[in-house]
């Protein structure tokens, strides 16, 4: 898809750009990797006071910047701009921990006397980050945050539907004082990711996005043998026990499915309900999502904003029509929402039969899967019945037994009484079909370096 911004609100095409031609490419490979060279020597205080620069720069220009999310992909005022404070505090933790996180470890020998070894942690160089249009600044800080940290150097491919969202990113990161060729926004076409994965200056790639687009890259990856680390989709079961607080757990529930329009791998898609509640909870729930507004996300009324383009408000109301088609019984929810502009109706699909291969499916949009389990057992193997596992929760007042009910769950993440959240200081990434690798924390930092063994031993030391 060429690279453009088309506002999902009104339609209007407003601006595009042209795709970047392989020379453009080669010059964006040559020039990160000879910034590399000297990017890796630069001490943690001159990487973190660049970070911290760039983290105020996020909070200075809050405005326009959470404007150009609103304008591209269509999220309301208020998420815009949390995912803008989101980024800045993933930079500010990398400004405060990256050096800790990659001290060199000592390491435990059998003999002390055959010498000392330790691990030390080196980076691996140019690396390619390939994102998606659901949170354009939050899933370049998460790459860009900790690999700058390490002392690696970054090339994007952003989604083709948030240019600008992407441009600015990279010119607010130049101004925060980061050397040209220290991260750069390409306009790369999907034919030259495998031109740049296969040059031997390129080290490894991270993918946020589709199965897809996952299974296509990391073959690349692999062919050219370079690192990748992959987070695709998911399909989190919201676990809600027979004991759990019903209001707060309802509250939870209709903003867990619903932030960002729905277009989050990991919100609360597969609601599972204890048979003894079942009947109140999701009376409870469809009048929350009934209150639900929608509009134009510019306006700080509006509560559920528009998919990000009409191609994915259709993809998901053809999914919606053969869920039903297989057996499901589908549930529109509240209001009309307004004809103008890419919305879906908040929908909600029960009758998910253990036939319906529906219930494997990812929903990305205002559609909620409802489940009815016989028993805690039953929740627990209705979670785990699914193709996907990255993130998912469990409602109880008895949040000690939630935790062994939430170490039964097969996934990336389980939350106890909060949907999976997304927060600068917690790890994030999911197995099977939510792909693999890890982003933020420390976990995410080392990702992408050389755990080199060092070991000394004294000149003395016997023969």
């Amino acid at each position: 898809m060429p690279y453009a911004t088309t506002n999902p609100f009104t339609g209007e095409l407003v601006k595009t750009f042209p795709d970047a031609t392989d020379s453009e490419v080669e010059k964006a490979i040559a020039k990160a990797h000879e910034t590399f060279l000297s990017w890796k020597q630069t001490s943690f205080a001159e990487r973190g006071a660049i970070l911290q620069k760039a983290a105020d720069l996020l909070r200075a220009e809050e405005t326009e910047l959470a404007g150009l999310l609103t304008l591209e992909m269509g999220k309301i005022v208020s998420e815009a701009k949390a995912e803008v404070e989101l980024s800045a505090r993933i930079l500010e933790y990398y400004v405060e921990n990256a050096e800790a996180l990659l001290a060199p470890q000592n390491l435990p020998v059998l003999n002390a006397a055959e010498g000392k070894a330790k691990i030390v942690h080196e980076p691996l160089g140019v690396l390619l980050a390939v994102e998606p249009w659901n949170f354009p600044y939050y899933q370049i800080a998460r790459i860009l945050a900790p690999q700058l940290s390490a002392g690696n150097t970054v090339l994007l491919k952003h989604a083709s539907n948030v240019p600008q969202s992407a441009a600015a990113f990279e010119g607010l990161m130049r101004r925060a004082g980061l050397p040209q060729g220290g991260f750069t926004n390409l306009y790369a076409t999907r034919s030259q990711i495998e031109l740049i994965l296969n040059d031997p200056r390129v080290q490894g790639v991270a993918l946020t996005g589709s199965e897809e687009a996952g299974s296509s890259v990391a073959a690349i990856a692999g062919k050219a043998l370079k690192k990748s680390t992959l987070e695709l989709g998911g399909a989190d079961a919201f676990v809600v026990l027979k004991d759990a607080d019903l209001k707060k757990t309802v509250d939870w529930a209709v903003f867990g499915r619903h932030w960002n329009g729905g277009q989050v791998c990991c919100s609360s898609k597969r609601i599972i309900i204890a048979d003894e509640i079942y009947d109140v909870f999701l009376d409870s729930y469809t009048k929350g999502v009934a209150a639900l507004k929608a509009g134009d996300p510019a306006d700080p009324d509006t509560t559920l904003a528009p998919l990000s383009s009409q191609a994915a408000a259709d993809k998901v109301k053809d999914m919606i029509r053969k869920a039903v088609d297989l057996g499901a019984t589908a549930t529109t929810v509240g209001p009309k929402v307004p004809n103008r502009g890419a919305f879906v109706q908040p929908t909600i699909l029960t009758d998910m039969s253990e036939d319906n291969p529906a219930r494997h499916w990812e929903f990305f949009g205002p559609v909620s899967m409802v489940f009815k389990a016989k028993d805690e057992d039953d929740a627990v193997r209705i979670a785990n019945d699914s193709p996907f596992g990255l993130g998912g929760s469990v409602f109880t007042a008895d949040t000690r037994h939630g935790e062994e009910v939430a170490n039964r769950i097969s996934s990336g993440m389980v939350f106890v009484n909060h949907p999976t959240m997304v927060k600068a200081d917690l790890p994030f990434g999911g197995i099977r079909r939510s792909g693999y690798g890890r982003e933020l924390t420390g976990l995410g930092l080392k990702e992408f370096v050389n755990h080199k063994l060092v070991d000394v031993v004294d000149i003395d030391a016997e023969f």
